[in-house]
C-alpha cells in the first residue's frame, strides 16, 4: 500500500505544481465545499422529492445515496482507514476545509456520483430532462476532480467513490423501476 500511496501522491504534487492557478485555488475548495458532507447531493434529492412530477426520480437518488453512505463513510472508510494524502506527503498543499475522516473512498465524489448516475438513467428515458442530467454529471466530475486538485484525496479515492456511486445509482434504478414506485399521471 506504500508504494501505491507514493506513486498517486507524485500524482497529486504533479497537479499541484503544474495545474494550479491562483483562480482556480479560489474556485476548486468552493466546488468541493458544495458538497461537503453530501449537502448538493441531498438538497438535490429533497427538491426532487418535493416536485411530485419527480418524486420517482427524487426517491431513487434517495436509495441510491443512502446506499453510497453507508459503503463509503460507515463501511470503506473505517475499514480501510487511510491516512489522507497531504498527511502522508508533507510536499502536498491541502486546499480547502481538513476533513476529519479516512481518505478512502471519496465520499464527496460517491455521493455526487450517486445522485448524478440516477438522473443520468432517468434522463435517458426521458423522464426528467436531459439538460438536468447533464449538470449533475458535469457537477460530479467537477466535484471529484476538484478533491485531486485540492489534494484531499489519492485518484484511487476519487475513483472509486465515482464507481460506487454509479454502481448504487443504477441498482437504485433498477430496483425502483423494475418494482416500482409507480408515478401519478
Amino acid at each position: 500500500m506504500e508504494g501505491l500511496n507514493l506513486f498517486e501522491s507524485d500524482i497529486l504534487l504533479w497537479i499541484q505544481e503544474n495545474l494550479r492557478t491562483d483562480a482556480f485555488d479560489v474556485l476548486m475548495p468552493c466546488v468541493s465545499a458544495v458538497n461537503n458532507a453530501g449537502i448538493l447531493s441531498i438538497l438535490t434529492v429533497i427538491l426532487l422529492i418535493a416536485l411530485a412530477k419527480y418524486r420517482k426520480v427524487g426517491i431513487t437518488a434517495f436509495f441510491s445515496l443512502a446506499a453510497e453512505a453507508v459503503i463509503v463513510n460507515l463501511i470503506l472508510k473505517n475499514c480501510t482507514a487511510r491516512i489522507r494524502p497531504y498527511v502522508v506527503n508533507g510536499a502536498l498543499t491541502l486546499l480547502g476545509h481538513m476533513p476529519a475522516d479516512f481518505s478512502f473512498p471519496s465520499g464527496h465524489t460517491g455521493s455526487a456520483f450517486a445522485v448524478a448516475s440516477v438522473l443520468f438513467l432517468y434522463g435517458k428515458d426521458n423522464t426528467i430532462p436531459k439538460w438536468c442530467a447533464a449538470l449533475a454529471l458535469a457537477a460530479a466530475v467537477l466535484i471529484a476532480v476538484s478533491r485531486l486538485y485540492n489534494a484531499a484525496h489519492y485518484p484511487t479515492d476519487v475513483l472509486t467513490g465515482m464507481m460506487i456511486g454509479t454502481v448504487t445509482g443504477v441498482l437504485a434504478y433498477k430496483i425502483i423501476t423494475g418494482y416500482g414506485v409507480k408515478r401519478k399521471q
